[in-house]
């Protein structure tokens, strides 16, 4: 076979208005990428295949251009006609190629950050914490700027939702093809690295290709350990350390590393991945020390290793930099220790007891990864102590670039991670508890699920030894309804270590779901910090406390704007409480990727929060896909980092907080207008007689539980007879299939035409940062929905009440939208994500005319054929990955 010309291959690339709107560098990514799919498809596909894909194409981008009703059911016609495995053939096409589409997005993205190299996008005031700062000191004077940066904190925690459609192989090869694509950019245009770079690429596509797109079996908890494990090794290690000393480069000019940072470790790493047990019965307390066990070998290494480059580089000689006092006495006592270690450091680093001391300290978190008692370190404030005796010392002899260079990177890696990496939080339902106490208190012999509740509190007390008392000791209550419900946790921690033991140190985390609980909140909290465990730990903590906010439940509780205005409430009536109380209080925000489960961009929605809810403080849930889009790329982590650290640092600004508290006083009838609408919208829907039941038909939500995805079972029962039975993962990822992302809007339109008063409502959008929020959210999600194919979903079941009762909603909510957001339509406001949407939308079309076949046949079919449920399950993947998100 002939070596194709690039205009022969295929060119999955529309050649649309979207598509010569893309910037000329993402645009050559895109069609190099898209020309190498081709020839990997003619070069490995079956016979004919090239042809179907480019047919099917050629067919939903004409409808999508034109839309008129022959256009699309010609595009239809044509995947019908596909047979089961040429349809298979094609739908892992298009998968790959919205791989190959978002990779180049990515490098696009990350070619742009490297070109900034750290400055301010259009001097936007949110776009770093330097320029955050710079800001809030003109309100409130340098000095109170100061403290509050230096007590600022970004906590992002980790879950394993099963949200991530890709297997880490697919993942894997996507990484690979991120550095090819560097070194094309790097190499000589049409030189010979050039030439390799591509010749590698279409290697690796084929690859790709290749590769079984769907995992063969779930993922255990230990596996997503692992895999959560990857970004750190990756990314987050070495990138965190670099916005530190980012920001301070910005603060201290040409000072920046010659004299102590004004800038202290901001970001604290949580995970739930081995930790989160409500709903999961295969996360045990084995796992829990496992995953422990994990994270603490992977920070150790990367520790162990840093310190053995940054002894390397100490070679001062004792006259040009003489040790300090406080050095040699370290050195006594670390050669006393180490006798073995002290003599070969006196070989490696004579005359240059600096770089020996490190060789010693060095030795030491070896040891402590060893586990090697005699010499290992207790905990990592003893390990930062020897190393900022190190630093004084070389500040003395006049080395500051030394104390505040590589030292001071080491430094604060050990203060972000210390020898835990991420702080493990346990999670379980509050009905697990009182079930299991109940139990305790009568007496008897415990059933197998009480004494693995028991178990999970002494395998604290034990990471908390090991480890160090941050490694563990969050636990989260999930539907917390009572001051009993958190106090239940002290009691059944007694019961686990007995009169005789000493009970895990736990900082118990009430999570409030739903739309009742949230109302609640703040009687609940006043309740709670008067029992004996929470008033100790209150003041042993410099009253500092945790209350969780879960986004997901409440939507699918309340629909999406009743559950954001009543989360706002709910913060602002907690804060508030915590203002009177003198508590120091941090609000966790439980959010997920999708816009129906709170997603959406983080610094817009700190910038939008009641005043003193955020107060340099932000905790939230990263899960799934949002993980590796945002930490995956060590540029992106850190641009990602910098921005969301300083909405925190500016939410506390007085005009931020004047503004936000002034418009939700000024629009409170809106709001209340809004709510009572939206809410009786959408218990019109989801209260109606079968609802659950004909969702369950109108949407792939069942065949989705088969995805081999995470380890946590999509539903809490057997069967779907209510919303309740359903978790809200498969809620909003069953929608996003059916492109009708119906979590994310419903009940705006409604809610919107409550109001009625465009004017009053564009102002609203304007100066109250909730709505604008909202509203922009909304945008996105309904962009990414399609009428024409939600149509054909609601077609599955047997009512058209149902049926049209969506499509009106969305058909208003859209058209309100537009009206408050301006322009002709949706994203007319926000040129790029428009262009980006538009770019996909016909090649998603493809695959959800593919999945909607296999969900016709599979709905028809008494017991269901695999060839149909693989095609459904590969669709299922590929419209993940085109439209970006799941659940």
């Amino acid at each position: 076979m002939r070596e194709l010309t690039r205009t022969e291959a295929i060119d999955l690339v529309g050649r649309g208005e979207a598509e010569q709107e893309l910037p000329e560098r993402m645009r050559a990514d895109v069609r190099l990428l898209g020309g190498i799919l081709g020839q990997v498809l003619r070069e490995s596909g079956s016979p004919g295949l090239f042809d179907d894909v480019e047919r099917l194409r050629t067919a939903t981008i004409a409808a999508y251009t034109d839309e008129s009703p022959e256009a699309f059911e010609r595009a239809a016609a044509i995947a019908e006609s596909f047979s089961v495995d040429r349809a298979d053939e094609v739908a892992r096409a298009f998968t790959v190629y919205f791989h190959l589409v978002n990779l180049a997005e990515e490098h696009q993205r990350v070619r742009v950050l490297k070109e900034r190299d750290g400055r301010p996008e259009k001097e936007d005031v949110t776009d770093s914490v330097a320029a955050a700062f710079v800001r809030l000191a003109g309100e409130v004077g340098d000095d109170t700027a100061l403290d509050r940066l230096q007590n600022l904190r970004f906590h992002p925690v980790f879950t394993a939702h099963p949200t991530e459609a890709r297997r880490r192989a697919v993942s894997s090869s996507i990484r690979r093809l991120a550095a090819l694509l560097v070194e094309h950019d790097a190499a000589l245009r049409g030189g010979a690295d050039e030439r390799r770079a591509e010749r590698r690429m279409i290697e690796e596509v084929d690859t790709l290709w290749r590769t079984a797109p769907l995992r063969a079996e779930k993922p255990t908890p230990v596996d997503e350990v692992r895999a959560i494990m990857a970004v750190f090794d990756e990314t987050l290690y070495t990138a965190v350390p670099h916005v530190y000393r980012r920001v301070d480069d910005a603060l201290q000019g040409p000072g920046a590393g010659n004299r102590a940072p004004v800038v202290r470790p901001f970001v604290r790493l949580g995970t739930w991945v081995g930790g989160d047990r409500d709903g999961n019965p295969f996360v045990t307390a084995s796992v829990t020390k496992k995953a422990a066990a994990i994270a603490a070998e992977h920070i150790l290494l990367g520790l162990e290793r840093t310190a053995d480059r940054v002894a390397r580089t100490l070679t001062l000689a004792a006259d040009t930099t003489p040790p300090s006092a406080a050095l040699q006495a370290l050195l006594q006592r670390l050669t006393a220790a180490d006798e073995e270690g002290g003599a070969d450091a006196v070989k490696r680093a004579t005359g240059e007891p600096h770089k020996r001391a490190m060789l010693l300290i060095t030795r030491r978190i070896s040891a402590t990864r060893r586990r090697d008692a005699d010499l290992a370190y207790r905990d990592p404030e003893h390990l930062l102590a020897d190393l900022r005796t190190v630093q004084d010392s070389l500040v003395a002899a006049r080395a500051a670039r030394q104390a505040y260079g590589h030292l001071q990177q080491l430094l604060w890696q050990v203060e972000t991670f210390g020898f835990h990496l991420a702080e493990l939080e346990v999670r379980q339902h509050s009905a697990v508890h009182a079930k299991v106490l109940a139990e305790c208190e009568a007496g008897g012999a415990l059933s197998t699920q009480a004494e693995e509740v028991l178990e999970v509190f002494r395998t604290i007390a034990q990471v908390q030894q090991r480890y160090g008392p941050r490694a563990a000791g969050r636990y989260i209550v999930s539907f917390t309804q009572s001051a009993q419900d958190l106090a239940n946790v002290h009691r059944l921690a007694r019961y686990a270590v007995g009169s005789s033991g000493i009970p895990p140190v736990l900082d118990v985390i009430p999570l409030f779901e739903t739309f009742a609980d949230l109302q609640a909140a703040r009687r609940i909290m006043a309740e709670v910090v008067e029992q004996p465990e929470f008033a100790a730990r209150l003041e042993a903590t410099g009253r500092r406390l945790e209350v969780m906010l879960g986004y997901s439940d409440s939507s699918k509780d309340v629909g999406p704007v009743a559950a954001n205005l009543a989360l706002y409430e709910a913060q602002a009536e907690i804060a508030a409480w915590a203002q009177e109380s003198g508590i120091r209080l941090t609000l966790f925000h439980g959010r997920g990727g999708a816009l129906g489960r709170g997603g959406g961009p983080a610094n817009s929605a700190i910038l939008a929060q009641p005043p003193h809810s955020v107060d340099g403080r932000f905790k939230l849930t990263e899960q799934g896909e949002v993980i590796f889009a945002r930490y995956g790329d060590p540029a992106i982590a850190m641009r990602h980092i910098d921005q969301v650290a300083a909405a925190v640092l500016l939410a506390s600004a007085p005009s931020i907080e004047r503004r936000n508290e002034e418009a939700a006083a000024r629009f409170a009838e809106v709001a209340a207008t809004m709510d009572r609408a939206s809410r009786e919208r959408f218990f019109s829907l989801v209260k109606a007689p079968g609802f659950a039941p004909w969702f369950a038909t109108v949407t792939p939500m069942e065949e989705i539980g088969l995805l081999a995805l995470g380890s946590r079972p999509a539903r809490r029962g057997l069967s779907v007879e209510s919303l309740e039975d359903l978790r809200a993962i498969p809620w909003v990822f069953a929608w996003s299939q059916a492109r009708i992302n119906l979590a994310g809007w419903f009940g705006l339109g409604t809610a919107l035409e409550a109001v009625g008063d465009v004017e009053l409502l564009r102002r609203a959008y304007e100066e109250w940062p909730l709505l604008r929020t909202v509203i922009d959210n909304v945008g996105m999600s309904l962009a990414k929905a399609d009428t024409r194919i939600a149509r054909r979903y609601l077609a599955l079941g047997d009512r058209d009440d149902l049926a049209e009762l969506v499509m009106h909603e969305m058909e208003l909510t859209r058209d309100w939208v537009v009206r408050i957001t301006g322009g002709d339509e949706l994203l007319a406001n926000r040129p790029v994500l428009q262009r980006a949407v538009k770019m996909r939308d016909p090649y998603v079309d493809a695959l959800s005319l593919l999945q909607l076949r296999a969900l016709r046949v599979l709905r028809s079919q008494e017991t269901a054929a695999p060839e149909w449920q693989r095609l459904l399950l590969l669709s299922v993947s590929g419209v993940a990955a085109g439209l970006q998100n799941t659940g």
